[in-house]
């Protein structure tokens, strides 16, 4: 049964990690909805902005995201974004646009993820 727990619970979204580092259950919510709304925005223009060659705006969006994730992921998770974000910085790396690609779909789950916590908890926008 635990396993089964563990497979539809939250595989990024870390809310006791959240609540341990900020401290107050509605600062974190109001946290949380400011998390959805970046990644439901940032997620998709950080791949068109790839597409189009705007590094420099990718890396932008990349470095808010950055910011986020340690207050409500685990550090392998952080790692990643790190990973993501410092490729962003060379103006065309070769490497990143295959590195977001790699990244974009976790970010997505984050978003599921948080959108399923804020619906579990009657907490809109």
């Amino acid at each position: 049964m635990a396993s089964q727990l563990s497979q539809t619970g939250p595989v990024i979204l870390d809310i006791d990690l959240a609540l341990s580092q900020i401290g107050d259950v509605d600062a974190m919510n109001d946290m949380i909805v400011m998390l959805e709304e970046a990644l439901a925005r940032d997620v998709p223009q950080v791949t068109t902005m790839l597409q189009s060659g705007d590094f420099a705006g990718a890396n932008r969006l990349l470095h808010a995201l950055k910011g986020f994730v340690p207050i409500f992921c685990h550090e392998s998770f952080c790692d990643k974004v790190v990973y993501v974000e410092g490729l962003s910085k060379v103006a065309a790396n070769p490497d990143l646009v295959a590195a977001y690609a790699g990244l974009r779909p976790h970010l997505e789950t984050l978003l599921a993820e948080v959108s399923a916590y804020l619906a579990a908890n009657g907490i809109s926008a």
